[in-house]
């Protein structure tokens, strides 16, 4: 039985997963818009979305993808028969991670990359790790993005996941150092480029001047 490939929001997912803590290696809550984010991205590409003026996303067809991860954030977006406007996207992307968090750490842990650890902080309060599984995907999908950022980011997953990374600042961390400066410029100008990402960037920035503002 073949594997279904990676969806986008998985490997993003494990680009930003740190295999030892079991713990996002930072910017967790952004990098949970970022997964919305990566799964509207995917769905556009099915068919299943379209961006509509104003920063909203218009569903054109509602028939589940067949991915729990796809299937779950589709469920999430209002259809034409409940509401008529589409869902802002950066609105979207905010309410949506958290449950896509969990769809894709399910998916991990399914398919091995990932194990399921609960645990209990102070003996008292309940929360789960998800170190490194018996299957490395984290190893090869770190593998693909560096030889991806390497090359300009060359086809339009690269450039999606791209944009992404940027967009729910992470590119610091994925791509660390001064020899990845020219690739994480790029990343940026592709977060402005790419709509699904510009909601994850738009969603990050106003929580930044809330934060600051406050």
């Amino acid at each position: 039985m073949t594997t279904p490939p990676l969806t986008l929001a998985e490997e993003l997912l494990l680009l930003a997963h740190d295999p030892a803590r079991g713990r996002p290696l930072h910017h967790a809550r952004y990098l949970r818009w970022g997964l919305a984010g990566a799964a509207l991205a995917e769905l556009e590409q099915a068919g299943r979305v379209a961006e509509e003026r104003g920063g909203r996303i218009a569903v054109v067809n509602p028939l589940p993808p067949g991915d729990p991860v796809l299937d779950g954030a589709l469920a999430a977006l209002p259809t034409p028969a409940k509401q008529r406007r589409g869902a802002a996207a950066q609105r979207w992307v905010r309410h949506a991670g958290r449950p896509l968090q969990e769809l894709c750490l399910r998916r991990l842990v399914e398919r091995g990359a990932l194990r399921r650890e609960p645990r209990r902080a102070l003996g008292l309060f309940p929360y789960e790790r998800f170190p490194a599984g018996a299957v490395d995907l984290l190893g090869p999908a770190r593998e693909r993005f560096v030889a991806a950022a390497a090359a300009g980011f060359p086809d339009h997953r690269g450039r999606l996941l791209g944009a992404l990374v940027s967009a729910a600042g992470l590119d610091r961390t994925v791509l660390p150092g001064r020899d990845h400066r020219t690739a994480r410029r790029a990343m940026k100008r592709l977060a402005q480029e790419i709509w699904t990402a510009r909601a994850v960037e738009r969603a990050v920035r106003a929580d930044k001047s809330t934060a600051d503002g406050s």
